[in-house]
């Protein structure tokens, strides 16, 4: 591989591992969404609330005579955080027995654990190519990137979608959303993943032919 090309190469890799770290803080994080009821007494506290894949936090937070929503979320008040019914049956938490759908949880959450898989996967291959000299291993590595990007934009709206519906329901309490920063890590690494594995991918193919009557076996043998 020539220095050229090798520098490529790390630039696509320090892409991507920009987008893994992005990725992590988004799958291990609960502030995809924040969730506002309706207020309809001032002078008292509303309950707002923001969950990621695993689990939710609910605030309540006091709402003052001027105040027409519940919130910001980052607000003082008390905090009560608890894991998805239907990952943790022993924890108690009725409050998305009603307000969440549970298929899109589930579903997202599964699709992010894909994600993190394919991203371990391709790091393997990464790390070998490096140690072993071989260079053909960015090819499978560059493959599971792009797919840890599909699979992270996928869950990202599956979630979305599942916070619409819980706005949209009408045994909810809740009237207004807003997506947080743990949404936007997610779909800033997914983009990152996307966009570094393609690079990768494009980097690592062999050269194509430059004459008509040279052969792809006629091209420089990789290292």
């Amino acid at each position: 591989m020539s220095p050229t090309k090798a520098l490529k190469v790390r630039v696509a890799l320090l892409c991507i591992l920009v987008g893994i770290v992005l990725a992590l803080v988004a799958v291990v994080t609960d502030h995809w969404a924040v969730l506002s009821p309706h207020v309809e007494h001032h002078n008292a506290t509303c309950e707002a609330a923001h969950f990621g894949l695993w689990r939710i936090c609910t605030k309540r937070i006091f709402v003052g005579d001027k105040e027409r929503s519940c919130g910001p979320i980052t607000l003082p008040g008390e905090k009560n955080c608890s894991y998805f019914r239907h990952f943790n049956p022993g924890e108690s938490s009725e409050i998305f027995e009603v307000t969440t759908q549970k298929e899109y949880s589930i579903s997202a959450a599964a699709i992010a654990i894909f994600s993190l898989a394919f991203i371990i996967v391709g790091t393997l291959c990464a790390l070998l190519s490096f140690r072993k000299k071989r260079d053909y291993l960015l090819r499978p590595a560059a493959m599971f990137y792009i797919f840890a990007g599909l699979c992270l934009s996928v869950s990202a709206e599956v979630l979305r979608q599942s916070v619409r519906r819980m706005v949209d329901s009408e045994h909810t309490a809740w009237i207004a959303h807003s997506l947080a920063w743990s949404f936007v890590c997610a779909c800033v690494a997914a983009a990152l993943l996307l966009v570094g594995g393609l690079a990768l991918l494009l980097l690592a193919l062999p050269r194509m032919p430059r004459d008509p009557w040279e052969s792809c076996m006629d091209a420089e043998p990789e290292h």
